[in-house]
C-alpha cells in the first residue's frame, strides 16, 4: 500500500511505459451507477431531487482551451430539438463564458448549466450535448466537457523527486472540489443511493475508464482483477472499507 491511500479500501497497482497505475479495486468493483432522474438529490446545499439537475448546476470548468473548443464546436451542430436553451444561448453569446485568470466554464441559465434541459423540456430532463451523440450514434465522450463524462471517476497524477509519476484512479469525494464540496447537500459516492446497478463500475463505466487510462493498462487490469474470486459481481455499498486484505500487487 502506497503512503497517503486510504487504508480502507483495496488497491491494485501496475506498472505500464515507466509509469505506475493504482487503482481502487473497492469503488470500480461495487455497483454504483449514476441515477440521474431516478433519485440524484442533486448538489445545491439543499436536497432538490425534483431539479432534476444531476451534478450540472454549477456548470462545467474545462480542463484546457482543447475541451473548450470542442465542446464550442459541438454546441453549434446542436438543434432547438436537442437544446431547450440554443436561442438563449446565442443571445447572450455562446454557452461558455471566461471567468477570469484563464478560467472558462459553461454559462449557466436559470440557475444551473445552459446545456442542462429541464424536465419541462419536449425532450425531457438532460444534457443536450449527451443528447445530440445519441441522436448521432457517437460517444458522449466526443461532445461534453471532460469532467462531465468522468465524474465520478478521478484520475490524479503525482510525479516524484526522482521523476516518476504515479497515476491514481479513484471516486470523487467531497474534498476533491474544494471547499465548495463540503456544501453539497449530497453526494452520490457518500450514501447508498446510488450503488444499486446490477454491474461493477469497471464494465458500465469502461469506456471512460478507457479514454482515462488507455486500452493496454485497461485490460492488464481486467487480468489482475478476473485473478479474484467473485470479483464479476458488484458489491453493493459505498466504498467504505467493507472489502479490505488484498494487498497491492505491481507487475
Amino acid at each position: 500500500m502506497s503512503a497517503g491511500l486510504p487504508a480502507d479500501r483495496e488497491w491494485v497497482s501496475l506498472d505500464h511505459e515507466g509509469d505506475t497505475y493504482l487503482f481502487d479495486l473497492t469503488f470500480l468493483l461495487s455497483n454504483w451507477t449514476c441515477i440521474f432522474g431516478e433519485g440524484c438529490r442533486g448538489i445545491r446545499e439543499e436536497e432538490a431531487p425534483e431539479n432534476v439537475e444531476g451534478c450540472c448546476t454549477f456548470g462545467a470548468h474545462f480542463s484546457d482551451a482543447a475541451d473548450r473548443k470542442r465542446v464550442v464546436a459541438m454546441a453549434e451542430r446542436l438543434t432547438d430539438d436537442q437544446w431547450q436553451f440554443r436561442s438563449a444561448a446565442a443571445e447572450v453569446g455562446g454557452p461558455v463564458v471566461n471567468q477570469g485568470k484563464k478560467v472558462w466554464t459553461t454559462r449557466l441559465h436559470d440557475d444551473a448549466c445552459i446545456f442542462l434541459n429541464r424536465p419541462d423540456f419536449h425532450r425531457g430532463a438532460g444534457c443536450a450535448l449527451h443528447v445530440a451523440a445519441t441522436d448521432a450514434g457517437e460517444s458522449f465522450l466526443e461532445w461534453k466537457p471532460e469532467v462531465c463524462w468522468q465524474v465520478p471517476i478521478r484520475l490524479s497524477h503525482h510525479v516524484d523527486e526522482s521523476g516518476h509519476t504515479t497515476w491514481t484512479l479513484t471516486d470523487w469525494k467531497r474534498r476533491d472540489w474544494g471547499e465548495g464540496g463540503h456544501d453539497f447537500g449530497w453526494w452520490c459516492t457518500d450514501t447508498d443511493d446510488a450503488f444499486v446497478g446490477r454491474e461493477t463500475v469497471l464494465e458500465t463505466l469502461n469506456d471512460e475508464i478507457v479514454a482515462l487510462v488507455g486500452d493496454v493498462v485497461v485490460d492488464r487490469l481486467r487480468e489482475l482483477v478476473g485473478d479474484l474470486d467473485g470479483a464479476e459481481s458488484p458489491r453493493t455499498s459505498p466504498p467504505t472499507g467493507r472489502m479490505v486484505g488484498l494487498p497491492s500487487r505491481r507487475h
